[in-house]
């Protein structure tokens, strides 16, 4: 077993772990933080996708050893002050989901997306970035029109830290 030191979602934690565990493992198994998805084990569908160190990464394929020393961000530490993330109630509103099961991962990595490339997202720029974003139920439509959305709100919206 192996000791290591992450911040989850504002909230420094130890633990120990085997060298092989998986960082979605980590947090879904040890930690108890449910809302990160497991959907392929293959690095393929997107529904693991955390934060660490502020870039949107694939939890599936990152070892907790990886990890050590560094900051994550799950679903569960997107919202804040007892109101939805942007991104989220943007989900909600524009109906971005149905069974929700990609809808974690859709979210951390449309959060990501506007990180990267600003607030005002056209809808080829949001297809081609949810490439490694898989969505068994829906045609995409609605979770393209609620990044765009989540992504207009988050320009205009106080940016919220984990730990608040």
């Amino acid at each position: 077993m192996t000791t290591i030191s992450v911040t989850v979602n504002g909230k420094f934690v130890t633990a120990d772990v085997e060298p092989r565990t998986l960082l979605v493992q980590l947090l879904r198994d040890k930690l108890l933080l449910t809302g990160t998805h497991v959907g392929c084990d293959t690095s393929q569908c997107g529904a693991c996708v955390v934060h660490v160190d502020g870039v949107a990464v694939k939890s599936c394929t990152l070892l907790a050893v990886q990890a050590d020393g560094a900051q994550v961000l799950t679903i569960e530490g997107l919202a804040g002050g007892g109101a939805l993330h942007p991104m989220q109630e943007a989900f909600r509103e524009h109906h971005g989901l149905q069974c929700g099961f990609c809808t974690p991962g859709m979210i951390m990595t449309a959060v990501d997306m506007v990180n990267r490339l600003g607030n005002t997202l056209d809808e080829g720029t949001i297809r081609e970035n949810l490439d490694g974003n898989l969505c068994r139920c829906t045609g995409y439509h609605n979770i393209v029109k609620a990044i765009a959305a989540g992504a207009a709100a988050m320009g205009s919206a106080p940016a919220v830290s984990a730990a608040e």
